[in-house]
């Protein structure tokens, strides 16, 4: 679609022509209540002027219940904090004021739907309204986002609505320890999380990012475009590590090849590693290096922080290597090495496993050890402990486990995940 088609489809987007008006609306600044809030007396007006949808005191039967905060109006809530997420708009000394140096962004319906679309993982706030039971996805809005739109770029731009919420459940749930957790509870997390989910998908159909057909949501030609321009921003010119991880001491052998940006930070590429792999990333991690280890920062430890570091820093050549090392109980070791360093190929997605065999390990079995004594468990129907291994890791036939078993789709469809969470669009 020509650019010039995209920007007369951006400025028609209600939430965009919502912030440009009451981006105008604070002019030169606009004072704020103690607590950083719009005044009751603002926000009666902007409902009107903007359009937001809310009801300012509303009745129920004969009783009218008053609102005291502009917080309790979800449309002009959205409306301000996107405004600040967007760069358009800040709070100083009691005030919000316009930040003069994106002021012409208002004028550029294109580059500034672009800000919007890259500030929307900022507004869990807002967007999922808090209660004496949050849900999931409120609670981690921005990965909820990225996975979200991880599942339209699966599905090549579409997604039913139904899987939309089975994947970011099946994402998140994995992030909670849920022992002791009632099937009650459960079910009304997930209840508010599908709830916080359509209403997020809604907000992003409003806004030009979605289109809704039936129960299918869409990708528009604007939001390809805003995450192309992001994708692109981020690999274009950079160099590419090729990167060979091998998991040590298995047989059969567990290893991995992945591309991913040379200049990754260990944190990133430790993501990358968990995915890759398989891993559930539910230990402690750490990188191994002669000049150090580095994880999270960790005093006790002794760990560096990865966010502080790349892997360029540590491997910046060919048959330059590092270690990793993941649950500190099992230790299970690997080994990375930078087979080769490439040129980003501009049509590409960036990480990508291109390569592997073996299947993961279960997790806590015991490390290298324990995983040969399952393997050979499994395989063995008279052996003692073979039922109870099945049940162990969920199986009700040892047919179903072939640690040499390896399959790269998923391998990528958890990388695809792992790095729109890691830079949210």
């Amino acid at each position: 679609m020509p650019e010039s088609d995209l920007a007369a489809a951006a400025a028609a987007v209600r939430p965009l022509t919502q912030v440009v008006e009451f981006t105008r609306w604070v002019g030169t600044g606009r004072k704020l209540t103690q607590t950083g809030r719009l005044t009751m007396a603002d926000a009666r007006q902007l409902v009107s002027l903007l359009g937001t949808g809310d009801e300012i005191d509303p009745a129920i039967g004969d009783k009218v219940f008053r609102t005291r905060s502009s917080e309790e109006l979800r449309g002009l809530t959205i409306v301000v904090h996107w405004a600040k997420a967007a760069g358009l708009l800040r709070v100083v000394h009691g005030r919000l004021v316009p930040v003069k140096k994106n002021a012409t962004l208002l004028d550029r319906p294109l580059a500034l739907w672009s800000a919007m679309f890259d500030a929307f993982g900022q507004l869990g706030e807002a967007v999922c309204p808090s209660g004496w039971f949050k849900s999931m996805f409120g609670d981690d809005f921005e990965d909820g986002v990225a996975i979200l739109f991880a599942g339209l770029a699966e599905g090549d731009g579409a997604i039913n609505r139904e899987d939309a919420n089975e994947l970011v459940w099946t994402v998140l749930i994995r992030r909670y320890e849920t022992n002791g957790v009632t099937d009650e509870q459960l079910r009304r997390w997930r209840s508010l999380t599908d709830r916080d989910v359509r209403m997020t998908a809604a907000l992003l159909v409003q806004f030009g990012a979605f289109t809704e057909d039936t129960e299918i949501l869409r990708l528009t030609e604007l939001a390809k475009r805003a995450r192309r321009r992001g994708y692109d921003a981020e690999t274009a010119g950079e160099p590419i590590a090729q990167l060979k991880i091998t998991l040590m001491d298995t047989d059969p052998l567990v290893w991995r090849r992945v591309l991913v940006p040379a200049a990754i930070r260990l944190d990133r590429l430790h993501e990358v590693i968990q995915a890759a792999m398989g891993w559930t990333d539910s230990h402690l991690h750490m990188f191994i290096h002669s000049s150090g280890h580095y994880g999270f920062s960790e005093p006790e430890l002794m760990l560096k922080d990865n966010r502080k570091t790349t892997l360029r820093e540590l491997a910046p050549g060919e048959g330059d290597m590092v270690g990793y090392e993941y649950d500190f109980g099992d230790s299970w070791e690997h080994e990375i090495i930078v087979e080769k360093v490439l040129a980003a190929d501009p049509d590409m997605r960036y990480p990508i496993c291109v390569a592997g065999e073996g299947a993961c390990p279960p997790e806590d079995c015991g490390g290298t050890g324990g995983y040969r004594d399952l393997i050979a468990t499994l395989d063995d129907p008279t052996d003692p402990e073979h039922e109870s291994m099945l049940m162990w890791v969920g199986l009700t036939s040892s047919s179903e486990f072939d640690p040499a078993r390896f399959d790269i789709d998923n391998a990528n469809r958890r990388l695809n995940i792992a790095s729109l969470s890691s830079h949210p669009r």
